[in-house]
């Protein structure tokens, strides 16, 4: 292998592994700590869990407060004027993923001075979480929690129930991919092992063609030497003849 193909090679793996790299990334959970207060009986009930995953754009802090829900009983938040049950800080917004971008729906808690959001994913999803794309939505911590968590928060903020949550820095779990990266990288994988599959095949097709090339003008100089040879005339010199004399 030459040195041309050797960078080539060497190209075409390191555009694999930028593809590969572009695809995956490291999701961060997040601790989440809700304690429910009825005020009626006087009844605290606390419940954590490494359930919650940091938005990609999110600050990977801590952050507490009462929790909020939307007042207008569009829980998604999508209304530019969306107002919530509790603004009193440090507060918490509690909002549900769908029919608007996660910007849109942290920007509208941001709007009310929310010191975090917290989006709880779409029904009939458990407690499954993706790492949201909050890109453009501020400086403020959000995270994803499932749909069954978010749900049972929701439904005690809506008999009366206060609710406190805390959220902490959990683990860095990765990578992180998708089934559209799985397929993407899939693709690409393919892509690129065609292509160099095809460079060295075209590459020793060529080497080959030229060493038959080579080999045939070797042939043809030989037989061109042999009818050159074969045309000289053989003459036997005798003494006296003048090529002698001039030796």
């Amino acid at each position: 292998m030459n040195q041309k193909t050797k960078y080539s090679f060497l190209q075409l793996l390191v555009i694999f592994t930028f593809l590969l790299r572009s695809t995956a990334s490291f999701s961060m959970n997040a601790y989440v700590t809700v304690t429910y207060f009825n005020e009626s009986s006087n009844y605290t009930e606390t419940e954590t869990c490494e359930c919650g995953v940091y938005g990609l754009a999110s600050p990977v802090d801590n952050a507490m407060g009462v929790v909020g829900i939307p007042r207008n009983g569009n829980h998604q938040a999508c209304d530019y004027n969306t107002e919530f049950t509790n603004t009193d800080k440090p507060w918490i917004a509690l909002i549900e993923r769908g029919n608007c971008t996660f910007s849109e729906k942290i920007q509208a808690a941001s709007r009310s001075n929310a010191d975090a959001v917290v989006i709880y994913n779409s029904p009939e999803t458990g407690n499954q979480t993706i790492q949201m794309a909050n890109f453009g939505a501020g400086d403020i911590v959000a995270i994803m929690i499932g749909n069954l968590k978010g749900t049972k928060i929701l439904q005690s903020i809506q008999r009366g129930i206060q609710v406190t949550m805390v959220i902490e820095v959990g683990k860095k779990h990765g990578p992180w991919v998708n089934h559209y990266s799985i397929f993407f990288v899939s693709v690409s994988f393919f892509i690129i092992t065609a292509a160099t599959v095809g460079y060295f095949i075209f590459y020793s097709a060529r080497r080959l063609r030229n060493a038959r090339a080579q080999s045939r003008k070797q042939r043809q100089l030989k037989a061109d030497a042999k009818k050159a040879i074969g045309r000289l005339q053989l003459r036997t010199l005798k003494q006296g003849d003048k090529v002698l004399l001039l030796l």
